[in-house]
């Protein structure tokens, strides 16, 4: 090989290694019209993205917004509703009192019209201050509009026990007419009668008036016996109904 022709080679091997590298290097005009077009690409991604970011935010703060006014509806129904439940609580309170306050006013009504009943038996009853005979304390009842009391009933005989505390006394009851045959001094027949154990006996054949709260008998009901008519005593009198 040619020297000369060796050293062109070599030349030109160099040169077009710096051609390639100057190529590499140069870089190729841009459009302007690309480059517009790029920017404004990259503006509206970025205007998206704010409005995004700021649509994000809106909802967030709009439900946040909602859950205050949902959980101040909470707070305030709660209120309501205790306060409702103490007012409820409160009139049935009310209501329990007024219903105890009646039912008291109802008793009391009861008691006073009894305590009427039992003043106006009371005055219908009255015992002699002196113990008498049976025919002179019918005649002292007769005097003052009265007669020896004619028991009808249990409960009467307990009332006249309890109004004159068991008093040994005088009751309009007789068997003089005819021995055994207890009648009271309006005529009638005895039906029921409340004798203390073993009375009446007629002891010694002279008992014919009927006595209540014998000072013999050990009961508060069964109290009668059967005494003298001129034996001494307090009498029951019972005013006339007319």
């Amino acid at each position: 090989m040619d020297k000369n022709r060796s050293f062109d080679i070599y030349e030109n091997t160099e040169d077009n290694v710096s051609l390639e590298c100057e190529y590499a290097n140069w870089e190729k005009p841009r459009n302007p019209r690309n480059i517009n077009e790029q920017e404004s690409q990259h503006s509206g991604d970025d205007t998206a993205r704010r409005r995004s970011s700021i649509c994000s935010t809106w909802s967030t703060v709009c439900v946040a917004l909602l859950c205050v006014l949902l959980l101040s509806g909470v707070i305030v129904l709660s209120v309501k509703l205790n306060n409702m439940t103490s007012e409820r609580d409160q009139l049935q309170i009310s209501f329990d009192n007024m219903t105890a306050d009646r039912d008291q006013l109802l008793a009391e009504k009861d008691g006073f019209q009894m305590l009427n009943i039992s003043i106006l038996q009371c005055q219908q009853y009255f015992i002699t201050t002196e113990k008498k005979s049976w025919k002179d304390a019918r005649q002292y009842c007769s005097s003052r509009g009265a007669d020896l009391v004619i028991i009808n009933s249990r409960e009467e005989q307990v009332f006249i026990s309890n109004l004159f505390m068991g008093a040994e006394a005088w009751i309009g009851l007789t068997d003089e007419a005819e021995e055994g045959k207890w009648k009271w001094v309006n005529g009638t027949a005895l039906a029921t009668g409340y004798w203390w154990d073993g009375e009446p006996n007629d002891y010694n054949k002279e008992e014919d008036c009927a006595v209540t709260g014998s000072k013999f008998a050990k009961a508060d009901v069964m109290t009668w016996a059967d005494y003298p008519c001129h034996h001494l005593v307090l009498a029951i009198c019972k005013m006339n109904a007319n």
